[in-house]
């Protein structure tokens, strides 16, 4: 046991520390970039088109970070989907593509040096990579939302856990298959500018901060299932952020049956009847009860005779 708990956290530590490194990599390459760009090459506008070594090895940690993080999510799923490498191949192989693409592209770049010179031979190998970055972020989350609803079961409180999940699943993916389309379609629309370089170095930024927000949840994740008196190990571990669907959750029918407070009001009303004839029999008379006048003993005989 102890052994499994060590293995576990090397692990977890080995994700974190990969992600870490290169990610300080390659914002180190950006910086680089920058200052040759608005320092170095400041008023010179004929190395606009120049590419730098460190702009095409952004790229490269790009597609790198991409390809870990998408790795983590399918074997999420194939954790999930009991093994099924039906869901989980073609993830895999999608990713592994986008992964060869984005390392074309970079040495391609290196080589010629120039954007017109790239655009012109291989503009479509940068644009199939951003594609598949796209596409993979699609499957995963239809997989991971069509598995964690197969896993439903009679229980409200299960279902509340469930539901945040896919909540942040959709959110999460869309907001990393968003930055990609959006980049995607500047590098096809607007060829002239380097405007799709700027959004193409948020994109590992999005996909890094997605892994590491997922394993740094996992803890608030389980106090919450712990608080709700959940059972059970959840196969996956996402961050409970979805404020309004638990908003929403908690004024819907179904609620947690053991954190609803039940409150019940016991009116207790009796009716009774009384005889009438037992009301006059026992109610006084009005000759005994009203005073009388004091009457002489003569007056007294001659009533009674």
């Amino acid at each position: 046991m102890d052994a499994s708990l060590n293995l576990r956290r090397l692990v977890f530590c080995g994700k974190v520390a990969v992600i870490w490194i290169l990610d300080s990599c390659h914002t180190a390459l950006v910086c680089a970039s920058i200052w040759i760009y608005l320092v170095m090459n400041f008023g010179d506008t004929s190395k606009i088109n120049a590419i730098p070594e460190t702009v095409a090895m952004t790229i490269a940690l790009t597609a790198i970070l991409t390809f870990i993080v998408h790795c983590f999510f399918a074997h999420r799923i194939h954790k999930l989907s009991r093994c099924d490498w039906r869901i989980t191949a073609p993830i895999l192989v999608f990713a592994f593509l986008r992964l060869c693409s984005a390392s074309v592209t970079t040495a391609e770049m290196i080589h010629l040096k120039t954007f017109s010179e790239f655009k012109r031979e291989f503009r479509w190998v940068f644009t199939l990579g951003l594609a598949l970055s796209s596409l993979v972020d699609v499957l995963i989350a239809i997989f991971l939302c069509y598995s964690l609803r197969a896993t439903r079961k009679a229980s409200s409180s299960m279902d509340y856990v469930i539901n945040s999940v896919i909540l942040y699943t959709l959110e999460n993916n869309s907001l990393t298959s968003a930055a990609t389309v959006i980049s995607m379609i500047c590098w096809l629309v607007m060829p002239t500018n380097l405007i799709f370089m700027g959004l193409h170095f948020v994109i590992s930024k999005l996909y890094a901060n997605s892994l590491l927000a997922t394993l740094n949840a996992r803890k608030q994740l389980r106090q919450e299932r712990a608080q709700r008196g959940l059972s059970g190990e959840l196969p996956l571990a996402f961050p409970g952020f979805a404020n309004r669907f638990r908003s929403n959750h908690c004024d819907s029918s179904r609620m947690d049956p053991i954190g609803t407070k039940l409150e019940i009001n016991v009116e207790k009303t009796v009716e009774y009847e009384v005889d009438a004839d037992t009301m006059t029999r026992h109610s006084p008379s009005p000759s005994s009860t009203s005073p009388k006048a004091s009457c002489h003993p003569s007056e007294v005989i001659s009533q009674m005779a």
